[in-house]
């Protein structure tokens, strides 16, 4: 990680959008921006700490959506639903999964076209430590207080809504 910088560049820019009379959207640019910023921080900081699993957090959530499954196997397409990503993506998380030995494909009990992930007992064991580290390293040491997560929660969840991410 670099050094702090010694002003917050995402309030000068909303400084420059006001002095280039952008003012009514000033303050959603950077709303907009600050969570792009706090996405990508977040995302390095959780890769970092899932590296030694030999994870992404990308993969790892596959793992933690194969984990929470009430038989640990969920249908490929039902996996990319729930993760909101595009099908491509989640074989290619799948791929490296399976590579490794935590998640295995298998045949579906009734429908011969459709394919099971499941997660392996050594994917079982990888996702606890992963889970433990995430834990303890990130979610425990947001900088987030209890309220304020609460409440940035609730304000994306709205907005989540309201983009048509889920009814």
């Amino acid at each position: 990680m670099t050094s702090p910088l010694p002003r917050d560049p995402i309030a000068q820019a909303r400084e420059q959008w006001i002095l280039h009379g952008w003012t009514a959207q000033a303050d959603s640019m950077a709303a907009i921006t600050a969570v792009m910023r706090t996405a990508s921080i977040f995302l390095q900081r959780a890769d970092a700490i899932l590296k030694p699993h030999g994870l992404t957090f990308a993969r790892f959530e596959v793992l933690a959506l194969l984990g929470f499954s009430k038989r640990g196997s969920l249908p490929m397409s039902q996996a990319s639903d729930l993760l909101q990503v595009h099908a491509t993506s989640l074989t290619n998380s799948v791929d490296r999964l399976e590579s490794t030995g935590l998640v295995r494909r298998i045949a579906h009990p009734t429908d011969g076209r459709t394919r099971l992930l499941e997660l392996t007992a050594n994917g079982q064991k990888v996702l606890a430590a992963a889970r433990d580290d995430l834990n303890e390293q990130l979610f425990a040491q947001s900088n987030l207080s209890g309220n304020d997560a609460t409440q940035l929660f609730e304000i994306l969840a709205r907005f989540r809504k309201a983009s048509g991410d889920f009814l």
